[in-house]
């Protein structure tokens, strides 16, 4: 029983160790791209690995010398599952996501309530 549940466990960490990367790979795509709209702001990538947390945020100033700090993608890994908290791209990262070997039963699109959640072709929760 006991090395049952280790190797349970062990999987769980390289699911996570895979979709840590899958999230970078896609924050360090996405931050590469600089719009001709935005001149003075920056792409940041904030990854908080111990906790799961992963962003990218927009920040500085835009034409009308207004602050701007803007949420892109949020991602969270929540019970080995990758968790969409925020796409505010007209990207279909989940789609992405998929593409890059994630299965669907492991993106949760958190933005959504639950309700809304159950007709997609992805998990709950």
């Amino acid at each position: 029983r006991r090395l049952c549940l280790q190797g349970i466990k062990s999987n769980s960490m390289a699911n996570i160790k895979k979709y840590q990367k899958v999230i970078a790979q896609i924050l360090e795509e996405y931050a590469a791209i600089h719009s001709p709209f935005w001149k003075k702001d920056k792409n940041q990538i904030i990854s908080d690995t111990k906790n799961h947390h992963y962003q990218l945020i927009r920040i500085g100033w835009d034409e009308k010398k207004n602050f701007v700090h803007y949420t892109v993608f949020h991602f969270d890994i929540i019970g080995g599952k990758i968790w969409i908290q925020a796409n505010n791209t007209d990207r279909k990262i989940a789609d992405e996501l998929v593409a890059m070997g994630v299965p669907t039963k492991d993106i949760v699109l958190g933005f959504h309530t639950p309700e809304v959640r159950a007709y997609s072709n992805f998990a709950l929760a």
